[in-house]
């Protein structure tokens, strides 16, 4: 008689990680972030603190972890049927987000604990993909649109640069001018 594998769906790692990531963001909103500890997570999570720290190595990592996942796209930027409208909307929206004080925290809390950049490079790479969706949506409306990493560079950093060091007067006509510069000025096309 053989015996059939059992088969997890995600594994007690990602229950362990979905719990304790859960426990973060009740416990920052009921008692707030400062009063966060890795014992008081681990307790509202149902694992031991030894758990958190094997995985995660101290507090800042966990909460730095959580920002990541907090930080990534839920959906695909809308379609408004054309490049301009698309990107200019996701900008818009990307801009309101990230500058929130919400967003604000998250994009902190996930550069302090990562040193070597990786979660970053893992924000980075979810900007990268939301523009990429945008990009491919134009080419297959034959639209002329810039490459990927022109619209990081041209769009996406000057926001991010702004929300983190020069966050006064920004608003939603700063993302639409950093777009109408993009498009206007015959950026180089491509992905």
């Amino acid at each position: 008689m053989t015996r059939k594998q059992m088969v997890r769906p995600g594994g007690r790692s990602a229950r362990v990680q979905a719990s304790v990531h859960t426990a973060v963001r009740e416990l920052t909103a009921e008692v707030g972030r400062d009063a966060l500890t890795v014992p008081l997570v681990a307790q509202r999570a149902g694992v031991t603190p030894s758990t958190i720290y094997r995985r995660w190595g101290d507090l800042q990592e966990l909460l730095s972890d959580v920002a990541v996942e907090r930080l990534r796209p839920e959906t695909e930027p809308h379609d408004h049927g054309d490049l301009r409208a698309d990107l200019t909307a996701w900008a818009e929206q990307f801009l309101e987000e990230m500058a929130s004080p919400a967003g604000r925290a998250y994009i902190r809390d996930a550069l302090l604990g990562s040193p070597d950049g990786g979660n970053a490079g893992q924000c980075s790479a979810y900007a990268a993909e939301q523009v990429d969706a945008i990009v491919a949506r134009a080419a297959d409306r034959t639209q002329r649109a810039p490459g990927i990493e022109t619209v990081l560079d041209r769009v996406v950093a000057p926001l991010m640069y702004r929300i983190l060091f020069r966050p006064d007067g920004l608003d939603a006509a700063y993302a639409r001018q950093l777009v109408t510069e993009l498009l206007d000025t015959g950026a180089p096309s491509g992905r």
